[in-house]
């Protein structure tokens, strides 16, 4: 910490009670959902306060907590960067410390609301089928253990305590990025609870709510140099602040358990009867397209996603994602120009102040590809050559070589077992035939779809380098 400067403590305002868990605290939901629930509260008050959980270790607490869980959210835009500090975190709980800490405080009554951003991996599922996976080693362990590992584990317990005491359930609204991502996490809670007890998921399936949510906002992993700016920007040292871009958006299905939640409508959410447009819409555009550019950028020598859109090729490349293939197979939310959507997209993309590294964003790829480009290609009626080249973009990226045959440290749950596919395959096609068989990210249908096209995109990726595949769609 610099000597010269304060470090960021919290104010002495009052503090509202606790009415959220928020399970895996990250930058997204700091910057997104967090946000709007402290402006919900100062719009319209109500005890909202949040207590935060992680699940995996006790890094993002170390670094809050001697600042009473403030931090600094700055908003980075074309103009310059504008800071604020936000107050709605009120504890943290690390999970693998002290399991029943956080199953009492899901159980606690004052609790009507828990939300979610563990990643697509977090859910313990299949994604090309939605099942919760019963093998899983976390959902093993829950299975056998009262003190659960896993977010479906805690949430079916602190359901359990809940029915047991007598208390309303509490509404699960997830954040994050998954196509219906709302009946995602009601199918794992109600698999887990029916393998524990037949009548706690009765009783979930009855009384439990589980909204549907579309989150949008673009957030980069806060880097060692961004310190320097928030203390720039505010005149404080924050250990851990977050950056975000000015844009944000948050769709959500106004379906609460007894109606209980903040006033969001007042800041801005969105509260709709069906989120599934809304959310298609930003899964296959945004998500959609920031996967293949997160693929072939990085092969390209990208490192951000500004520094892709600034590169006519694969802005050209976008254009043709979101004219050819994307928007021919999407119907729009009411009132949304589909076009318009693109552009502005594009431009958010250019943003030189977001400096979003293609590496995150090709992070969890099996997890990611069926909801951002198997969908689509599993929908469209007429060739796909630029998803397809994403596809065969990120089967280069998790062999683990670059084009300058650097390693890349790939980052999935299914890395190894990625790996040793790509490794089995001797040739362009022997490569792609392997990926393929993994039918925890293929199903049978699209992998026979795609295989012909997707191979001669690795072949093209192999002969001349991701720009120039990205070119010849382009064109």
């Amino acid at each position: 910490m610099p000597a010269d400067l304060p470090r960021l403590t919290r104010s002495g305002a009052p503090r509202p009670g606790v009415g959220i868990v928020h399970l895996g605290l990250g930058a997204f939901f700091r910057a997104h959902g967090a946000v709007y629930i402290a402006e919900a509260m100062q719009a319209s008050g109500g005890d909202w306060g949040i207590l935060a959980a992680s699940l995996q270790s006790p890094g993002t607490r170390d670094a809050l907590k001697p600042q009473g869980y403030a931090y600094t959210a700055l908003e980075a835009g074309p103009e310059g960067d504008t800071a604020r500090v936000i107050e709605v975190i009120e504890d943290m709980i690390v999970a693998p410390e002290d399991p029943a800490a956080l199953v009492a405080a899901l159980a606690a009554p004052g609790v009507k609301i828990v939300t979610l951003t563990v990643t697509e991996k977090g859910y313990c599922h299949n994604p090309a089928t939605g099942d919760l996976n019963l093998s899983h080693p976390d959902i093993a362990h829950d299975l056998a253990n009262p003190l659960p590992k896993s977010a479906p584990g805690f949430l079916v317990r602190a359901l359990a305590a809940r029915k047991a005491a007598g208390l309303r359930p509490f509404t699960v609204l997830t954040c994050d990025n998954l196509p219906d991502n709302g009946s995602v996490v009601r199918r794992a809670v109600l698999d887990l609870a029916r393998a524990l007890d037949p009548d706690l998921a009765v009783w979930i399936e009855a009384e439990g709510r589980f909204p549907s949510t579309m989150v949008d906002r673009i957030v980069p992993a806060t880097k060692p140099e961004d310190l320097a700016r928030v203390a720039a920007a505010t005149g404080h040292h924050d250990a851990f602040p977050v950056i975000h871009e000015p844009f944000r958006q948050w769709v959500v299905e106004d379906d609460f358990v007894d109606g209980q939640r903040p006033d969001l409508g007042a800041v801005g959410v969105e509260l709709v009867a069906d989120v599934a447009p809304f959310e298609l819409m930003k899964l296959r555009m945004l998500n959609g397209t920031h996967s293949p550019l997160a693929y072939l950028g990085y092969l390209a020598g990208h490192e951000t996603i500004a520094d892709c859109a600034a590169d006519p090729v694969f802005a050209g490349f976008v254009r043709h994602l979101w004219t050819r293939e994307i928007i021919p197979v999407l119907t729009p939310p009411p009132g949304t120009d589909l076009h318009n959507y693109a552009a502005a997209l594009l431009e958010r993309y250019r943003n030189p102040a977001i400096r979003h590294r293609t590496w995150q964003i090709a992070m969890d790829g099996s997890q990611k590809l069926p909801q951002r480009i198997l969908g689509t290609l599993s929908e469209a009626q007429t060739p796909c050559p630029g998803l397809c080249l994403a596809v065969a973009g990120w089967m280069c990226y998790v062999g683990g070589t670059d084009e300058t045959g650097q390693p890349i440290d790939v980052r999935d749950p299914f890395a190894a077992e990625l790996r040793r596919l790509s490794d089995r395959g001797e040739t362009p096609a022997g490569k792609v035939a392997a990926l393929l068989s993994l039918q925890a990210v293929f199903s049978e249908d699209v992998a026979a779809k795609i295989a012909a096209p997707v191979t001669a995109a690795y072949e093209t990726l192999v002969a001349k380098g991701a720009r120039a595949a990205a070119q010849e769609i382009a064109q």
